[in-house]
């Protein structure tokens, strides 16, 4: 499969994510968004398990598929814990964003906070250029892309950054209408916008250094499962961590089976661990090209905002919409273009 092939279903399944990541979260609940990270981490971490077990039957001699099973991360000459500590600064950023990004959700629009977040795709992009370049990966700018693939990428940077300023300002508008002055202040304020901005830093992190890991010829020696099993145990502590802050500030035990919680945090935990395996395998495939690709997954949360949660859309989205869709268009004809 390619990485084009890869990008598209990791961008559908994050899309979808970001919207029941919006359903779930509630203003009237001030640890929402602790709630949605301790579900994710729990998806996570089942789902690492099990690629835990699968992988320590491989090394004990049985028949395991090699795309379900870690070939290195249990062995002597590569301890769990020197893997974990080299996955670390991915982890760490990507968690942190994921957070922030879910808290941000209690005060902007979705339409208005993933493409601000994603931008991080193609900072990302960038970070992981530069050091390629320096560390001799890329010899030549045009030897590694071709005309078409930075065409495609500058029409995805530019819609997905157009659409959150088009966003921006239509929230602003139609939002003063409806909302008292405190409460514009603090939904539309430089404190709102705070959130996805330090998503889009901490993401960058996280997105950059995942490429530098997982890329064959200067990486870390760390597999596409052996990302998703040190991510997933990163992220299902980080879930621990906050169940117990819960149990701390709530004077209660926080139940994620209890009922009203399978109909948002599950379905979003299941499709941000969907995104995340499609994800790695794209990153390793093509990092660079593939990255502010992936970024562009907010088109379809804005899409299925419009669609489920009535979030409108002028004139001027449709235009950013379009003009991400023909990036993505023009990546898929270089990719069928380099494989003729």
């Amino acid at each position: 499969m390619s990485w084009f092939v890869l990008t598209l279903i990791c961008m559908l399944g994050w899309g979808l994510a970001d919207l029941f990541y919006k359903k779930s979260n509630t203003d009237g609940d001030r640890y929402s968004h602790l709630k949605t990270a301790v579900w994710v981490g729990l998806m996570m971490g089942v789902v690492s398990l099990i690629l835990t077990v699968l992988s320590l039957l491989r090394n004990q001699g049985v028949a395991i598929p090699e795309n379900l099973a870690s070939e290195t991360l249990f062995t002597a000459e590569n301890s769990f814990f020197e893997s974990a500590v080299k996955y670390l600064p991915a982890s760490l950023g990507y968690i942190i964003s994921m957070v922030i990004g879910y808290a941000g959700m209690r005060y902007l629009e979705v339409s208005i906070v993933s493409p601000i977040q994603n931008a991080s795709g193609a900072f990302a992009a960038i970070a992981m250029f530069i050091y390629f370049s320096v560390t001799g990966s890329i010899n030549s700018f045009w030897e590694e892309f071709s005309v078409l693939q930075v065409v495609g990428t500058v029409f995805i940077v530019a819609g997905v950054i157009a659409l959150g300023i088009v966003e921006q300002k239509l929230a602003k508008a139609e939002g003063s209408l409806n909302l008292p002055k405190e409460d514009r202040k603090y939904r539309y304020g430089a404190l709102a916008l705070l959130f996805p901005i330090l998503y889009c830093v901490f993401d960058t992190i996280g997105t950059a250094a995942d490429g530098i890991i997982l890329d064959e010829e200067s990486g870390l020696g760390l597999g596409e499962i052996d990302v998703l099993i040190l991510y997933g145990f990163t992220f299902f502590l980080a879930a621990v961590v906050a169940w117990i802050f819960l149990w701390v500030k709530e004077k209660k035990a926080y139940n994620p089976f209890a009922r009203p919680e399978w109909k948002t945090r599950f379905p979003a935990a299941v499709f941000e661990q969907f995104g995340q395996i499609f994800y790695v395998y794209a990153l390793a495939a093509n990092p660079i090209v593939a990255t502010p690709m992936i970024g562009s997954y907010c088109i379809v949360s804005a899409i299925l905002s419009h669609i489920f949660l009535k979030e409108k859309l002028k004139a001027g989205q449709y235009a950013c919409i379009a003009a991400v869709i023909a990036g993505i268009v023009m990546m898929g004809v270089a990719d069928g273009l380099a494989e003729a």
